[in-house]
């Protein structure tokens, strides 16, 4: 676990920020936030992957993102400004996170301009990940979003469902069954 977090901060954050968190275990399919609740806390992913879906009042899921082994999942907006989430973060396989409440975060973050620094670079990342798929859903084809999914994500494809990856890509799951044919011959 402080191997993950020595790749992004300097030992002493390790430990400053492991006094505040909590090491916790998900199953598959185990949610870390459900909408409609408030987010209270944050993670940070040690092992597994989450997905960030909406689920509309049919039942249709619309996967918004993925979210690998050492990044952060949140409902961030929501978390801040203490109102229920649009979205659910499910845990797409079996998970260890490093789950981080949201108020002694900002306690820390008072505490030392490092975690401000950090907090920043965290949003910018997310922020150009945001963006990029935007940019994608809105200007390429399904097969190019396809080929640059499988880039982006090396052997995620054996990981999850054809149609989590439909879902990921704007696309139906009979699109993305041809898509994979065409490319196949």
């Amino acid at each position: 676990m402080k191997e993950a977090l020595l790749n992004i901060m300097p030992k002493d954050k390790v430990e400053a920020l492991l006094s505040i968190s909590q090491v916790k275990n998900l199953k598959a399919g185990e949610y870390f936030i459900r909408a409609g609740d408030v987010p209270k806390n944050f993670a940070f992913v040690l092992s597994g992957f989450f997905r960030y879906v909406y689920i509309n009042n049919k039942g249709d899921e619309f996967t918004k993102g993925l979210i690998m082994e050492l990044d952060f999942i949140s409902s961030y907006s929501a978390m801040i400004s203490r109102s229920p989430s649009h979205f659910f973060i499910e845990a797409m396989e079996d998970a260890v996170i490093l789950n981080i409440p949201y108020q002694k975060w900002l306690v820390l973050q008072e505490t030392d301009v490092f975690w401000i620094k950090f907090l920043l670079k965290s949003i910018e990342k997310g922020f150009s990940k945001k963006e990029k798929r935007e940019r994608d859903l809105l200007l390429l084809n399904a097969e190019t979003r396809y080929l640059d999914f499988l880039k982006e994500f090396p052997g995620i494809d054996k990981r999850i469902s054809q149609a989590i990856i439909a879902s990921y890509l704007g696309i139906k799951p009979e699109s993305l069954s041809r898509i994979r044919k065409n490319l196949s011959t």
